[in-house]
């Protein structure tokens, strides 16, 4: 083979070919070149120009002005026989060429552009911001590749005191997808079972699946054997990775399909020392199971197995998180990089996040909210996310303090938590500048003492798994008060008549309707292996895809949405509609209450009745009566709540949402009935 000004090339013996030293990232000043898409093939022959995917245009913050050209060499080194060549990805700000998918991303940038200055903004559109924002048609791994590029010896993780930085995170992920590739036989489209609780391998992993050109398939680390193998019977997953503390509940599958099992313990390719007060389950050394299908974390990286040339595209099916649902079985929610990268640039823009965001990372990472700013949104920016794999408030506080954290991503259960700890003093918050949450309304009271006595913005949205999160969100410049906000870059929203599936018109709106939301965030493909659901969930109409949430709201003159509550979650009492939420919030009212949730229990006489359970705030009394009588006040008889239970506090999802489905269906147990 010819050699290039462009390329680096190595000879290796035949032995040392799939046992290669991962390259450094190295700067190279090219001149203008022509790139094409590598080939396919594994025994074929390659030209310097075949191993070069399209050189890319990355339209993303950074230091490198447009005109004076510097290049990147990054990832995808190719072991071609004998012959090691790199490099794969020129990152180019100059001289590029017209291959179809740079061109298609130019022209639709321009459209942006020509919208942008035709369009006028709604009202209440934030100040400064675009109509139409610009979303780099990039895979994941290519925006982990720019950001170890820019910021390799940055932090990109901090976890117990352990720093990752983005070069670490690269070097990893390489070769553990070369491992996946060339030890577990993985290949383009299949799927990866990953299940483990926040932390960096998770992140590591769920990249080296991608750089596999795989397909990442979230669990839940709470999962049973019996819940894990209906995730891998539908995915049709062979191979899985997960923490080495679910190894009991991932055994019995590899006697019912799967394949191969890579464990980790939370210190595995951890350096450097750590805090002092690390948890006893994050410090657990690896112990390895005796099975020949199970490999170890540490084997797999010193291996330092190249991957194969990626051939994954921006609309390539890259994610499928299972969604909890009220169904018999979850359903399995599809994304791609475009729709994961449309809304993890959505919410970086809305927040005004940048490079020196420092996150903190207490959501779940198989959840859509963690996965999203913990990840895909944290790296596209190059930004720090120090994580709290397991919540603790007074922790939370310490970490704000010592790494100086700006934005925090809080299910309302959490900020309580927060806000609740004896002496807290508000010097401890005073580098959080925004918390974003959802998923429940936030009580007026806190944050009231948010906005107003630690000046902290409290930016609430809405979101799903199929809208891989963010689709609404409130303007900070004019914010609502438990409010979904207005639909944000490119996102369609409207109110449906439940029954006639009829258009509200725009404009404010006197009964609440069904959200239906339709923009490139929602899921291209819908739901894994499941037309019926697809059916259910999605509808054209208008000429544009909607998804049929499920969620009742209500428009107000300024366009901001309301939600009232969950279609299926209405309580009927003798014929009358009570919306749990709206019933919730006016209990969050009475000042002796901290939390409260609503749920419906059978009635023989009125078919359901509203049962309320209810959490006292510390040092404040009430009874069933005082609560009664209060209700009876505030609300109209047939929503006041026949039953009042108090206890110490309420049932959780595993991303801190109050469980009203388990607290449910508990309820209307035949031995609860009874009693």
């Amino acid at each position: 083979m010819r050699s290039s000004s462009l390329l680096r090339m190595t000879t290796f013996a035949p032995a040392d070919a799939k046992r290669c030293a991962i390259p450094r990232l190295m700067p190279l000043e090219p001149p203008a070149m022509r790139a094409t898409r590598p080939s396919s093939g594994r025994g074929e022959k390659m030209s310097p120009t075949d191993v070069m995917v399209p050189t890319l245009r990355f339209l993303c913050r950074s230091t490198i002005v447009n005109g004076r050209t510097k290049s990147y060499v990054g990832d995808q080194c190719a072991v071609k026989k004998n012959l090691m060549v790199e490099p794969m990805i020129i990152v180019s700000y100059d001289g590029l060429r017209r291959h179809p998918s740079t061109s298609t991303a130019i022209n639709h940038q321009r459209e942006q552009i020509a919208m942008n200055e035709e369009r006028k903004p709604p009202p209440f559109w934030p100040k400064g911001l675009p109509i139409v924002q610009h979303v780099p048609r990039l895979t994941l791994p290519q925006c982990l590749e720019v950001a170890a590029l820019r910021f390799a010896q940055k932090p990109a993780y901090v976890i117990y005191g352990h720093v990752v930085t983005y070069e670490k995170l690269l070097n990893d992920v390489r070769s553990l997808a070369g491992w996946l590739q060339q030890r577990t036989g993985v290949r383009q489209g299949d799927r990866v079972l990953l299940s483990a609780q926040t932390s960096t391998q998770f992140v590591t992993a769920y990249h080296a699946i991608l750089r596999a050109d795989a397909v990442p398939v979230l669990a839940n680390p709470m999962c049973r054997s019996a819940e894990l193998e209906h995730l891998m019977n539908d995915s049709g997953a062979k191979v899985a990775i997960a923490a080495q503390e679910l190894w009991p509940q991932m055994e019995p599958l590899l006697a019912k399909g799967l394949e191969d099992v890579m464990l980790f313990s939370y210190q595995s390719g951890l350096e450097g020392i750590g805090d002092a007060d690390v948890p006893d389950w994050f410090s657990v050394p690896i112990a390895l199971p005796e099975n020949e299908k199970v490999c170890g974390w540490g084997k797999a990286l010193s291996a330092n197995l190249i991957p194969w040339p990626a051939q994954a595209r921006a609309d390539d099916l890259c994610l499928i998180a299972y969604t909890s649902g009220t169904t018999a079985h979850p359903k399995g929610c599809t994304h791609t990089h475009y729709s994961l990268m449309t809304a993890a640039v959505t919410a970086a823009n809305w927040r005004g996040d940048t490079t020196e965001t420092v996150f903190l990372g207490a959501a779940p990472m198989f959840h859509m909210l963690g996965l999203q700013s913990l990840v895909n949104t944290a790296i596209h920016l190059g930004a720090t996310s120090v994580l709290l794999p397991r919540w603790d408030a007074r922790k939370a506080a310490e970490l704000i303090a010592r790494y100086r954290v700006n934005r925090w991503g809080a299910a309302p259960p959490m900020l309580l938590d927060l806000l609740g700890l004896p002496n807290l003093p508000d010097s401890a918050l005073e580098s959080l500048a925004l918390i974003n949450g959802g998923g429940a309304a936030l009580p007026e009271a806190v944050n009231k003492r948010l906005s107003e006595e630690l000046r902290i913005h409290y930016m609430e949205g809405y979101g799903m798994t199929e809208t891989a999160a963010m689709v609404m969100a409130t303007p900070l410049q004019r914010p609502k008060r438990q409010c979904l906000g207005i639909p944000t870059f490119g996102v369609s929203a409207a109110l449906v008549d439940p029954a006639t599936l009829e258009f509200y018109p725009d404009g404010p709106t006197t009964e609440s309707g069904e959200l239906w939301i339709s923009g490139d965030q929602v899921s291209p493909h819908g739901y894994w292996n499941n037309e019926p659901a697809n059916r259910e969930s999605y509808v054209e109409r208008g000429g544009k895809r909607w998804l049929r949430t499920g969620d009742l709201a209500v428009r107000d003159e300024d366009g901001y949405y309301f939600l009232v509550d969950r279609l299926k979650r209405m309580i009927n009492v003798g014929g009358y509609k009570v919306w749990p939420a709206e019933v919730e919030s006016l209990l969050h009212s009475h000042p002796a209450i901290q939390e409260a949730c609503v749920i419906a229990v059978t009635d023989e006489r009125r078919g359901e009745r509203v049962r309320a359970l209810v959490v006292v705030r510390n040092g404040a009394s009430l009874t069933e009566e005082e609560l009664t009588e209060w209700s009876r006040s505030n609300m109209a008889a047939y929503k006041c709540p026949r039953e009042i239970i108090f206890t110490d506090r309420l049932l959780r999802s595993p991303t801190g949402k109050i469980d009203w489905r388990r607290m449910q269906e508990r309820a209307n147990m035949p031995e609860e009935r009874a009693s």
